[in-house]
């Protein structure tokens, strides 16, 4: 496959990809897969009935990743994909996914991408997503990911969810299933800025005894940006969760965090908590004793607090 220089260095941005990996993957551009690798222990096909693909993740799967990046350059164009992602039993593997979209023209472009991952009993995963806008056309750079997660008993998931910066809108659904024993920590870095709006929506359920879920929400509104923030735990077991928002307002920005949990068992734990503010001048001001500018002090603390 060919690789133009846009391609390489969207792939970069949200995949960290330099070149074509060694291992598993696939990579979908304008629409269209474009090029396809299986491995031994993991198998990618493309779906038989809508766009998309399956992939399947041998059981006792160790130390090795995935990537499925997908790739839009074109003005005007909707793309709708739909991934199913299943994880062997006792694996431990990295999935990458991520969009970027680099849009040169006037009309909107838009990707909606559907993941259902299934994680087997005692698979350890972590999930990798990162989404990010480029172009100097006027249209719009739409981006709507769905995460739908069923962790089976004693797996362990980590997911980081990151949008760098460019797009316009997005709503953000994720949806789990944590079941005996399973482990789930979502952490979510969120990046808005000019007339950007961000909506990001999750429902875990903590479905047996000994589950735990633990959200991390870290987002920077700038300019005059809109983002709302709907996390929910609900637990039906004997079972812990933990939700965190933190976010930085900057001009004039606007934020609305509503953290919620709900106990339907006895002995479950449930904790929340949520913090809008600005940047700290003494903070500013320390890193510009330092010989930085204000705004290279400001950019320092950002990087910093979304890292």
């Amino acid at each position: 496959m060919s690789l133009d220089a846009l391609d390489r260095e969207l792939l970069k941005t949200i995949a960290d990809l330099h070149e074509i990996p060694t291992g598993a993957f696939n990579i979908r551009k304008d629409g269209k897969g474009v090029e396809r690798k299986s491995t031994k222990n993991i198998i990618i096909e493309p779906k038989t009935d809508k766009s998309g693909i399956n992939i399947i993740i041998a059981p006792n799967t160790k130390n090795e990743a995935v990537h499925f990046p997908v790739l839009l350059t074109l003005s005007g164009i909707t793309d709708v994909v739909y991934n199913t992602i299943e994880v062997g039993e006792n694996s431990d593997v990295v999935l990458i996914a991520g969009c970027g979209i680099h849009n040169p023209g006037s009309k909107k472009s838009q990707h909606d991408g559907i993941h259902e991952i299934i994680v087997k009993k005692g698979a350890k995963m972590r999930y990798i997503e990162k989404h990010y806008g480029s172009g100097e056309g006027k249209g719009e750079r739409v981006l709507n990911p769905k995460t739908v997660l069923i962790m089976e008993e004693d797996s362990i998931v980590e997911m980081e969810l990151t949008q760098i910066k460019g797009v316009d809108s997005t709503v953000r659904i994720t949806d789990a299933v944590v079941k005996k024993g399973a482990k789930l920590v979502v952490t979510e870095r969120l990046l808005t800025h000019g007339y950007q709006e961000a909506v990001s929506k999750m429902n875990i359920i903590l479905e047996g005894d000994g589950a735990s879920a633990e959200v991390i929400s870290r987002s920077v509104a700038k300019e005059n940006s809109k983002q709302i923030f709907k996390p929910e735990i609900i637990a039906k077991a004997k079972s812990k969760g933990h939700v965190v928002c933190d976010s930085i307002i900057m001009e004039n920005g606007k934020i609305s965090s509503s953290p919620a949990i709900s106990a339907e068992h006895p002995d479950a734990e449930l904790t929340h908590e949520a913090a809008i503010g600005k940047i700290a001048q003494d903070q500013l001001l320390k890193l510009m004793t330092l010989g930085l500018s204000e705004s290279e002090a400001v950019d320092v603390i950002l990087r910093g607090f979304l890292k």
